[in-house]
């Protein structure tokens, strides 16, 4: 019996590549709404630069991430979506280690960016 992440039905592989693309989005949104209501505002510094919150993101998007674009990467052979997706990663854990602010907010969409597009890539690639 083969147990491995990559013989989940396609049904179920798809559906954790959505959820990756939704959690990269949602990262999106919590970035670009934090900038407007610190930048333009003045509201929620507490909240929006929670470190917590941030950790957490990369956590989540790197277990999505690994278990769907890597499992995909094991099925179709294509290393597009990996090389994506370790590259997003890795722009997100930098944005981590660097101060809040611009910088790391454009490291973090870059990198989110990145990752989304791994997992709609692997999406095409394993239909």
């Amino acid at each position: 019996m083969n147990d491995g992440p990559h013989s989940l039905p396609g049904a179920m592989r798809g559906r954790f590549d959505r959820l990756g693309v939704l959690i990269s989005g949602l990262c999106m949104v919590h970035c670009v709404a934090g900038l407007f209501l610190i930048g333009v505002l003045g509201l929620g510094g507490g909240v929006l630069l929670n470190p917590a919150i941030h950790r957490f993101g990369l956590v989540a998007a790197f277990i999505v991430g690994m278990f769907t674009i890597g499992a995909g990467a094991l099925r179709h052979g294509h290393r597009l979506p990996l090389a994506l997706g370790t590259t997003g990663l890795a722009l997100m854990a930098a944005a981590i280690a660097s101060e809040h602010g611009t910088g790391e907010a454009l490291l973090t969409i870059c990198g989110v960016l990145l990752v989304a597009s791994a997992h709609i890539v692997n999406m095409r690639r394993t239909c």
